[in-house]
């Protein structure tokens, strides 16, 4: 009785580590993709359009943003870093770099099936400043 009581346990937590294996590649998949969205422009400049790549691993989160060159030069893409998803919310920073200054900016949001909605902090001036920001998934149309 005692060997059929340790093999009923063993199997419940079996069907619970594949259930919680299942929901983590479930919320791998959710966050994957692209987004984007646009800031504000520099000195009441036009709107620039931001581009955002992610992948995640477990709770791991990895990708890269890509923004408009300065004065109409090649896009940029930097490295997200200290990349984090747990359940719906995501954290990473980006760092720049322009005439040796590093601006690093951080974000949080929570992803939904249309995108990610959250704040972006960083620093000028001395002061910590933020912003919202929206990003929707883009999505490739069926071929």
């Amino acid at each position: 009785m005692n060997y059929i009581s340790n093999l009923m346990k063993l199997a419940v937590c079996a069907v619970l580590a594949l259930g919680f294996l299942v929901q983590a590649q479930a919320q791998d998949k959710k966050v994957d993709g692209t987004y984007s969205w646009t800031v504000p422009g520099r000195n009441g400049g036009p709107e620039r359009k931001m581009t955002l790549k992610l992948k995640a691993e477990g709770e791991k989160l990895t990708g890269a943003i890509v923004s408009p060159g300065r004065q109409g030069g090649d896009p940029v893409e930097t490295k997200i870093d200290d990349g984090k998803i747990k359940g719906d919310e995501i954290s990473f920073s980006v760092t720049r770099e322009f005439n040796n200054n590093k601006m690093t900016s951080k974000y949080t949001g929570k992803v939904t099936a249309e995108g990610i909605k959250g704040k972006n902090t960083y620093e000028r001036q001395g002061e910590t400043q933020s912003r919202d920001w929206e990003a929707k998934k883009v999505t490739t149309p069926a071929k």
